[in-house]
């Protein structure tokens, strides 16, 4: 019959309990990596909401207020040039010569003329 040795004994068991550990390690690190997976995606998360949020207060909400000035400004201009039907005095208006005045230097100049 076989004797047993204490030392080989010893070193079976210690080996299944360092593939043990190297078992639980590993679960243990793949965790950790989730967990930092995590952690970077909400981190990412943040510095997008972040920059949406600089981005609309820095650049979106002083261009919607120019656009609107610019809107009312179109407005009043379509106003004052439908007015200028009902004027009696249309025939010799100033503000019809100033803007012919200024259409001809635009032509000279090669810009485009609206209208």
């Amino acid at each position: 019959m076989m004797q047993l040795n204490w030392t080989e004994i010893l070193l079976g068991l210690m080996t299944l309990l360092g593939s043990c550990g190297w078992f639980v390690a590993g679960k243990k690190y793949k965790q950790e990596v989730e967990g930092m997976k995590t952690d970077n995606q909400m981190k990412k998360l943040d510095l997008s909401s972040e920059f949406a949020t600089k981005f609309k207060d820095l650049i979106v909400g002083p261009l919607e207020e120019e656009v609107g000035k610019l809107r009312t400004e179109v407005k009043d201009l379509k106003d004052a040039i439908e007015g200028v039907y009902d004027c009696p005095f249309r025939d010799d208006c100033p503000v019809r010569e100033r803007m012919r005045d200024k259409s001809h230097r635009s032509e000279d100049r090669g810009e485009k003329s609206e209208g």
